[in-house]
């Protein structure tokens, strides 16, 4: 608990400080901050943070940091004891207001606006993920029983079961439309609980007898209607919510203060509700139907062959979407093929792109282990617990994406996975689970909860070994040894004058009087701090990236304490403030050049 108290705090300080926090929230794999002011904010220290895998910031003020599963929660957890991101008021006007950040978000980014929606409806979504994995594996687990166990309705226990499984799935599908309304309505600025009304509306059954009225209602096919109940689904929900936001502001500007709580809500969600339930249910719904249709005829196409091209193509391009965070747009397709077809298709091929992961990995640590790279070796070993489970961001950032080539190859290899789930028409009940555990969700589609399953558990084995064989032809093991692979995910160390080492290097005096003395194996020397704040965030990740730049070990000693002066968080944990003096320390090849090096930085910065 101190190393991660120590990690979070570390985070803070790059991101400018407590003060600069307005917001804080977390994914299965991502810290999520908002913050007041980007200025402040050291971006490169952040990423050389120890903890820290990738630092994505696509939108204005927000930034994701890649963490991890557990410790994205845990890091969330923490900033809240210490009362940060609270005010979801102060959330509001540090960026989480799309339209208040529209001009500034279009002037600093390119291609920005399909990015930028993308990224709403992951953010409308994320915080329902929880229950999306819930419903989903109550209603894998039911189905499972309904096949496993044939007369379970005669078995009391069973009974049981089976009813308490599909009651948790019912509750969350049921009213998925309120939720999803609820979420994009703290989303765009609107008052939560009227969101959730107007998504719930979409649910009931006064919509059939609206269209009855309107004379939109087919009694002989009532799936026919250009209304009825749930037509438009979550797409509806957040366009109506979108205006909700609007109009709601645009009242409560004109509004007194004394009846503002009375009126301001009913009248935002009357004048919603009218275009909402004969304009956009009806659309949406002709367009859900639509997308529906184009992956009926694709992912769930007669020819096996046309099946699995789509199945190749989805899973190897899913890890580039993965890599930029714009994977979280495709919910709103999982969300639409769950409401009309009752589960997804898409989704099972694109899990694959984890196993693609894990099979690239397991290449890379038996060619790193022959060369002897022992911390790639660590870092792969121990990213492959959590990819094997389905979560594979520490594998993408931490392991093949800064090697480049395993990658590309991880995802060809996925796309063989995704080619046979694809052909064999394998459907889950939810999204969201992938990997091992990914396997009691693809329960549903033609073939039944077992067979759908096994098929999946066989698209798994395919994408290891394929993406094993590939990354295996393609990667030479001598880009894995240590030196190659230093200057590969390493960052540039700071441009400091080369000095080659020599056998015998004079003895000389730094300005505070202190002896440097330098031989070809190691070295040390004394430093004082000058400056008034001592080793913060940005000297110390700039120093950590400058000791990553030299084939040596260099540590920082002060106040009984001994730092890898290559570790943001171990350099900030010395408490070093003006006035400490350091012991600078370096051993191996390039340790003369490292402690000049050092010596040059910490006279301009320290």
């Amino acid at each position: 608990m101190k190393d991660d108290r120590n990690t979070v705090q570390a985070i803070i300080n790059c991101l400018g400080g407590a003060g600069n926090i307005a917001a804080v929230s977390n994914c299965m794999t991502r810290l999520r901050v908002v913050v007041k002011d980007e200025a402040p904010v050291d971006e490169q220290s952040l990423k050389n943070c120890d903890a820290v895998l990738s630092l994505l910031h696509n939108r204005v003020n927000a930034y994701e940091i890649v963490v991890g599963p557990g410790k994205c929660r845990r890091y969330a957890d923490l900033c809240r004891e210490m009362g940060l991101g609270s005010n979801p008021e102060e959330s509001m006007t540090a960026g989480e207001n799309w339209q208040q950040n529209k001009a500034d978000w279009d002037s600093r980014q390119t291609n920005s606006r399909v990015k930028s929606a993308l990224k709403t409806i992951g953010d409308i979504f994320i915080p329902l993920i929880p229950g999306i994995i819930t419903a989903g594996l109550c209603a894998g687990f039911a189905s499972l029983i309904s096949q496993l166990v044939p007369n379970y309705a005669e078995s009391k226990g069973w009974a049981l079961l089976f009813n308490l499984l599909s009651l948790v799935n019912v509750s969350f599908m049921t009213y998925i439309s309120a939720w999803v309304g609820y979420r994009a309505a703290e989303r765009f600025g609107a008052t939560p609980i009227l969101g959730g009304m107007l998504g719930l509306i979409t649910s009931l059954d006064g919509i059939n007898e609206i269209a009855k009225l309107l004379g939109l209602y087919d009694e002989a096919v009532p799936l026919n209607s250009v209304l009825h109940v749930g037509k438009g689904g979550v797409l509806a929900v957040i366009t109506g919510v979108l205006l909700l936001s609007y109009v709601e502001k645009k009242i409560r500007s004109r509004m007194p203060d004394n009846v503002d709580i009375i009126f301001t809500p009913l009248l935002s969600l009357l004048i919603c509700a009218i275009p909402y339930i004969t304009l956009f249910m009806p659309f949406f719904g002709y367009v859900s139907s639509g997308i529906v249709w184009v992956f009926s005829r694709l992912c769930l196409s007669q020819h096996i062959l046309v099946r699995a091209l789509v199945g190749f193509v989805s899973a190897t391009l899913f890890l580039p979407l993965v890599a930029t965070g714009m994977h979280h747009g495709l919910v709103a397709l999982y969300s639409v093929q769950l409401e009309e077809l009752g589960y997804v298709t898409l989704y099972p091929a694109l899990a694959m792109a984890g196993a693609g992961q894990v099979g690239a990995a397991l290449a890379i640590w038996r060619k790193a282990k022959a060369v002897g790279n022992d911390h790639l070796c660590k870092v792969t070993a121990g990213a492959l617990p959590a990819g094997l489970l389905g979560v594979g961001e520490p594998l993408i950032y931490g392991v093949t994406l800064p090697l480049g080539k395993p990658f590309l190859t991880a995802g060809l290899g996925a796309g063989f996975g995704g080619a046979l789930v694809m052909a064999m028409e394998v459907a889950s009940t939810t999204w969201g689970p992938s990997g091992l555990l990914g396997a009691f969700v693809m329960t549903a589609g033609p073939n039944g909860a077992v067979k759908s399953v096994l098929f999946y558990l066989a698209g798994l084995v395919v994408s290891y070994i394929c993406s094993f064989v590939i990354t295996d032809l393609v990667l030479d093991k001598q880009e894995l040894s240590p030196a190659s692979e230093e200057k590969k995910t390493q960052p540039e160390p700071a441009k400091t004058p080369a000095i080659p080492p020599s056998a015998e290097q004079p003895v000389r005096k730094i300005h505070h009087g202190e002896p440097v003395s330098f031989d070809s194996a190691d070295g040390s020397f004394e430093y004082t701090i000058t400056d008034a704040v001592g080793i913060h965030a940005r000297p110390a990740g700039e120093l950590a990236a400058l000791a990553k730049g030299f084939d040596c070990d260099m540590t920082v000693s002060a106040n009984g304490k001994t730092a890898s002066a290559a570790s943001v968080v171990e350099l900030m944990d010395l408490g070093a403030l003006q006035g400490t003096r350091l012991t600078v320390t370096a051993k191996g090849k390039d340790a003369p050049a490292a402690l000049r090096a050092a010596e040059e930085f910490l006279k301009e910065n320290l």
